[in-house]
């Protein structure tokens, strides 16, 4: 099936198994439900079909208090920033209304974050958190990069730079080119690697989460800024560096990405989803780091791949399994022993961004 119906059928199927305002975690302004939704909204964009529009308009509203705030956003964790994402093409299509007043407090976090010595962003304020981890950027590093284009605030482009360039030189491993789930540099953590302060392996949805990122926030700056021309070398570099650990039989990477040799680790699907989002992978072709042609058999294979593990049920029922849940940082029995699930928001969220971005890659030609 071709990419876009595949993305249908799981649109559909999320949305008769969930009203939008019961989205778990129910009234909770977070990124399970900011990722899902952003697929719908690019979903929205790719079909033209104004529920999945509507669907994700009506989670926003559905959590927001008489102030028009979100009743229930934990200023403190980063995860909880995510969501900010949503607002950019509501307003676009409906006004500012009370959206823009979310994204000032957003922001206004932002402005305050506590961050660690070097300056980097701590993942979330308050214990074990305290230190840096890869999927910050995707939770805080596109909402405030639109809003520093949109409401001339340049001052937050180097903000959100120096967070890339901190995580791309503490936390990648000069040997394979993979990244670190997380950084502590006051190497107190008991993960902690004594030289690098670094954990010990290669989360695979850590490193999508980042790789998805640097094309995100290029895709937002003008061709001829130096910090686009950056980003998409420096993705492209990582991209290169995920393809060498793709399993070339089924097209898909692993939990742990570097420990393709173990019997015991496990092809993980939301990572594979956004490596090719498929997500940077076509990405880096749409932005012309990586030749077309030359990509389009991996891009073909890795999506056989990935459709060969959903779960095709009756009346057009679609699952998307395969997918860890949410996971902390921790050795590497840890990370293989972590449950999957089927639909679960984010892992729904990174195959509908991959389908989209795929179709407009690779089907939408003429």
């Amino acid at each position: 099936m071709k990419a876009l119906e595949l993305a249908v059928m799981s649109a559909e199927t999320m949305m008769k198994k969930y009203t939008a305002k019961d989205l778990p975690p129910v009234g909770h302004f977070h990124y399970h439900q900011g990722v899902f939704l952003s697929g719908m909204q690019h979903l929205w964009m790719m079909t033209g079909d104004i529920r999945y529009f509507n669907y994700a308009r009506e989670w926003v509203d559905s959590t927001l208090g008489e102030d028009g705030f979100p009743f229930d956003q934990d200023k403190n964790a980063l995860d909880d920033m995510q969501p900010g994402v949503l607002l950019y093409p509501i307003m676009d299509e409906v006004g500012e209304g009370n959206y823009k007043k979310i994204l000032d407090r957003i922001i206004s976090y932002i402005d305050n974050w506590p961050t660690t010595p070097e300056g980097g962003f701590y993942h979330k304020v308050g214990g074990r958190a305290e230190n840096m981890w890869l999927d910050g950027m995707y939770m805080g590093g596109p909402v405030t990069l639109e809003y520093a284009i949109r409401y001339s605030r340049p001052d937050l482009i180097p903000v959100v730079m120096r967070q890339m360039r901190l995580m791309r030189d503490r936390m990648t491993d000069e040997k394979t080119g993979l990244m670190y789930h997380t950084y502590d540099p006051r190497r107190i953590m008991d993960w902690a690697d004594p030289e690098s302060g670094c954990s010990s392996h290669f989360w695979g949805r850590a490193i999508g989460w980042y790789a998805a990122t640097m094309f995100i926030l290029a895709d937002l700056l003008p061709e001829e800024n130096a910090c686009r021309r950056e980003l998409i070398g420096k993705g492209t570099e990582l991209v290169s560096a995920l393809l060498e650990f793709r399993d070339e039989k089924t097209g898909l990477w692993y939990q742990v990405v570097d420990r393709s040799d173990d019997p015991e680790n496990w092809h993980e699907i939301s990572c594979s989803c956004l490596y090719l989002y498929l997500y940077a992978l076509c990405s880096a072709v749409r932005l012309g780091a990586l030749d077309k042609e030359k990509m389009r058999p991996v891009a073909e294979a890795s999506l056989r791949g990935i459709e060969g593990t959903l779960n095709f049920g009756e009346n057009g029922y679609l699952g998307v399994r395969g997918v860890c849940i949410e996971t902390g940082v921790g050795n590497y029995a840890h990370y293989l022993a972590r449950p999957t699930s089927e639909n679960d928001l984010h892992g729904v969220g990174a195959f509908l961004l991959m389908a989209c971005e795929y179709a407009k890659v690779f089907e939408n030609e003429n």
